[in-house]
């Protein structure tokens, strides 16, 4: 267990006192986490052989196992050049988050850590992450190398970014082409109200028009914030004040819980989807659309060619839609951090320069079917493909960030479980109503800490 030296005992105090805030805002156990042994404080590479980090990866491949087999010979790339060992553990998304929480109030965990880009201001209001200034961006090659877009989610507005993003991703509408046309349709929809009707036409047979993870608490933060952006709502003010119960966002939910309950085009069953099995129905023909992130590899997993499918962007409201109403996407992705307390600072920014540089994100974003963040790989063919393309195009021109405010966890399992239970409501046949919505937005609001 690595234990905090004097000299940050203040500041460690202090984060404790946030991080054990937000664990208790999130209802979440706190345990104990593995740290390593010290490095000797030196930048040079050469002079931290021998050291060994920990990295905790995010689950990005078709399994923990497969995450394993993609970044073991990646790792033991990184230790034959610097002479540094990793111990790498990969986290599934439903304890992720769990066991960063546990880190930060433990004072052990990690040194070297994947997170969503999602929870980058929450974790940075707890001081857990070592915040990127100028001088740790010029140890990795500069600040300039990175998306703008991508830095957008690297922490709040005006403060050194709290993590350096790694993976990119961006939603898109998937849509099964030969469902599609034995249906008559000769073009994938560009509005809400075109995919409802197309995906009315494509409910037939035991098979839906539209697949949804209606389980998952981040795919229901993910659509809902894009719902709602289209109308010119937000889920906080600019005072970082939780705005739940706005009329935007209330019809933003009713809309997403429709496609299961009054609209009748998503299976009931998806009502307790939450490990991606909105994939497998649409690559398996069991759905003719989805709204995914980078599913290219998933997809393929499943047997399912890449010409038997297309990729577009998200609908919108209304056709021709500009500014915050042709929003699609949040800029969605992976950020790799470092934790603030380690006592392999050097080593640890050694580890994420070696992910973030040219050669290891054509490698890593390519096997993972994302994007890469770092811009000098972006035209690489490897992501030329036209579902990638089309997500770039998307994660340039109409994503936005989720709000980069402290409590953006807490929003995430606040909203993302009203929703849930909403389609659990759906799909048991009750109505589901702008009363009802706003009342479970409510409830969700009235959870949110204070301040």
């Amino acid at each position: 267990m690595r234990i905090p030296s004097s000299s940050s005992t203040s500041s460690t105090s202090r984060r404790l006192l946030a991080a054990t805030a937000l664990v208790a805002a999130l209802g979440l156990t706190v345990t104990a986490c593995g740290g390593g042994s010290s490095d000797n404080g030196s930048s040079d590479p050469s002079s931290l052989k021998g050291q060994t980090i920990t990295y905790w990866a995010s689950n990005q491949g078709t399994s923990v196992e497969n995450d394993k087999e993609v970044l073991t010979p990646e790792l033991n790339k990184f230790t034959q050049q610097t002479g540094i060992k990793v111990n790498l553990e990969v986290i599934g998304w439903n304890d992720l988050l769990n066991r960063i929480l546990a880190a930060t109030t433990s004072g052990s965990g990690p040194d070297v850590l994947n997170i969503g880009n999602t929870w980058s201001a929450s974790l940075q209001a707890t001081g857990a992450l070592m915040p990127w200034d100028d001088a740790a961006f010029a140890q990795i090659g500069g600040k300039d190398r990175w998306a703008t877009a991508a830095l957008g989610s690297a922490g709040a507005a005006g403060q050194d970014p709290a993590a350096i993003p790694i993976y990119s991703m961006a939603y898109g509408l998937y849509y099964n082409k030969q469902m599609f046309a034995d249906a008559g349709i000769a073009n994938p929809p560009t509005t809400w109200d075109e995919l409802v009707t197309d995906a009315t036409k494509l409910t037939t047979g035991g098979k839906y028009g539209l697949a949804v993870e209606g389980g998952s608490l981040a795919e229901n933060i993910h659509s809902t914030f894009v719902l709602s952006k289209q109308r010119g709502g937000n889920w906080f003010d600019d005072s970082g004040k939780p705005t739940f119960t706005t009329p935007e966002n209330v019809a933003a939910v009713k809309q997403y819980v429709d496609f299961l309950g009054s609209d009748g085009i998503a299976n009931k069953g998806d009502a307790e989807y939450s490990q991606n099995q909105t994939i497998t129905d649409f690559a398996t023909g069991k759905a003719a659309m989805m709204l995914w992130q980078s599913a290219a590899t998933s997809i393929k997993t499943h047997g399912m060619a890449s010409d038997a499918y297309g990729v577009v962007p998200v609908p919108t409201q209304t056709a021709g839609a500009t500014g915050d109403a042709a929003v699609t996407s949040m800029v969605a992705g992976i950020n790799v951090g470092v934790f603030a307390d380690t006592s392999h600072k050097d080593a640890s920014i050694q580890l994420v320069k070696f992910l973030t540089s040219d050669s290891e994100q054509q490698i890593l974003n390519s096997t993972y079917g994302s994007l890469p963040p770092v811009k000098a790989v972006q035209s690489d063919a490897a992501f030329q493909t036209p579902d990638l393309k089309a997500l770039s195009s998307v994660l340039t021109n109409s994503a936005a960030p989720l709000p980069m405010v402290p409590t953006e966890s807490q929003y995430e399992t606040a909203v993302g479980t009203a929703v849930k239970d909403l389609f659990a409501d759906a799909a048991a046949g009750k109505a589901v109503t702008d009363s009802s919505v706003k009342a479970a937005l409510q409830k969700a609001q009235d959870q949110m800490p204070s301040s």
